[in-house]
């Protein structure tokens, strides 16, 4: 009973902070780039025929020259349509070149594998990062380079998902919730992670720590070189801004759903202690609160329910402001429904000895 109270007391006064710094401590992205430096786009592409294609209309549809962008993609095995479909996309688009992957460099596996390889084959000095996926917006290129200030190593965007289900829309949210609580600390100048779907590395921040060959492997590989990157001295900068919104698509299956989440917190154990702090208090909120039920009163545990529901309600109407999103006002309610059952059901499915299953493959 003591531990639930002190547990709630210290919920609300960092969710009441994080909202606090997230309204007053705002970056703004004013930055203008000066020149257009010829740049890389790095995809690794495993069985993705449904996907690809709209993923590379969005390149090709960058507001920015494309006698300067180069378009590096990597077919990592693919056992369905995906070489032949890039294939005929980039047949007459001298600036794609499509590469077979086989082998593997170093101590890279799997997605980090394929990057590692495409970055021997770019020839400029900044090496962008996206999904097969992934749609990534007309300005994408410009704001995120101009963003890349000397002393940067990594820029990251920001990413949702798209799609009209519910299930969809409540993993849009989703996303975007989590990202803005990282905004807020990232907003304070303290590291915090990068997203390999929305990326930007600098040749030479990238080369400093061995590329993806020379670090430890990791089913987050995007975390991984992060932390490299940043070890090196090398500064970042997180971007929330909706000139760098892209949008992927969701999982659609509830399993597919639970295997990329356990991914995702394999790797939040890579993250800084502060940032690991913040993300157990959130996910920690319902196992505590639906036992408390037991020793107070329906109308107290009712009470921090809903100061809850308001206080989250509050930032993701923030969120979505600032990206030019809207959802409706029953989907705040239902996204409540969805981190009750997602957040009990998750934390069950992570200590399961299941592998992680990630395109095809199966991760210890």
């Amino acid at each position: 009973m003591i531990l639930s109270v002190a547990y709630f007391i210290l919920y609300f006064l960092l969710f009441m902070a994080l909202l606090a710094l997230f309204v007053l401590n705002r970056k703004h992205y004013t930055s203008q780039l000066t020149e257009q430096p010829r740049i890389s786009i790095l995809i690794a592409a495993r069985n993705e025929e449904h996907t690809i294609l709209r993923c590379l209309h969005a390149i090709e549809h960058l507001e920015y020259p494309k006698e300067k962008i180069e378009v590096l993609i990597g077919d990592d095995d693919s056992t369905d349509d995906t070489q032949a479909i890039v294939a005929e996309f980039i047949r007459d688009k001298p600036n794609y070149t499509c590469i077979t992957v086989s082998g593997t460099l170093g101590k890279a596996r799997g997605k980090a594998n394929v990057l590692a390889q495409l970055a021997k084959y770019a020839t400029t000095d900044y090496y962008f990062y996206t999904d097969a996926d992934i749609v990534v917006p007309p300005n994408w290129i410009q704001a995120m380079l101009s963003e890349m200030k000397p002393e940067v190593g990594v820029v990251t965007g920001i990413t949702t998902i798209q799609g009209n289900t519910t299930f969809a829309r409540l993993q849009a949210i989703d996303w975007l919730y989590a990202l803005g609580l990282m905004q807020v600390v990232s907003d304070m100048n303290l590291p915090v992670s990068t997203m390999g779907n929305n990326m930007l590395l600098r040749r030479q921040a990238y080369e400093a720590v061995g590329g993806f060959e020379s670090i430890k492997f990791s089913v987050t590989e995007d975390i991984a070189i992060f932390n490299e990157v940043i070890r090196k001295g090398w500064g970042f900068r997180n971007v929330y801004d909706r000139s760098i919104l892209a949008r992927s698509l969701p999982a659609v299956t509830f399993s597919g759903f639970l295997h990329q989440r356990k991914r995702w917190m394999r790797g939040s154990m890579h993250l800084p202690f502060y940032m690991a702090v913040i993300l157990i208090l959130h996910s920690a909120y319902y196992p505590v609160l639906l036992p408390f039920f037991a020793y107070t009163s329906i109308s107290t545990a009712v009470s921090i329910f809903l100061f809850k529901l308001v206080l989250q309600s509050m930032y993701i109407a923030i969120c979505m402001r600032r990206l030019g999103e809207r959802v409706p006002w029953w989907l705040y309610i239902l996204f409540e429904v969805y981190m009750v059952i997602g957040s009990v059901i998750l934390i069950i499915f992570f200590f399961l000895p299941h592998k992680i299953r990630w395109k095809g493959r199966q991760y210890a």
